[in-house]
């Protein structure tokens, strides 16, 4: 699973695909969720970052 971090919120998907103006998510149904602009992406984070011990990263 992936974290499409914005500035409203986030985002959760199990996959996503790259265009040339942002990325597709898509659900483990392989269901379109959303479109995120790159200009509105802070970042996209696998899930297993947050069961990490990096405090950086948080």
């Amino acid at each position: 699973m992936y974290r499409a971090i914005l500035p409203e919120g986030q985002i959760i998907c199990a996959r996503y695909e790259h265009t040339d103006t942002g990325l597709e998510l898509f659900d483990e149904d392989d269901a379109f969720v959303a479109f995120v602009p790159y200009e509105s992406l802070h970042a996209l984070l696998d899930e297993d970052v947050y069961s990490g011990e990096e405090r950086s990263i948080m």
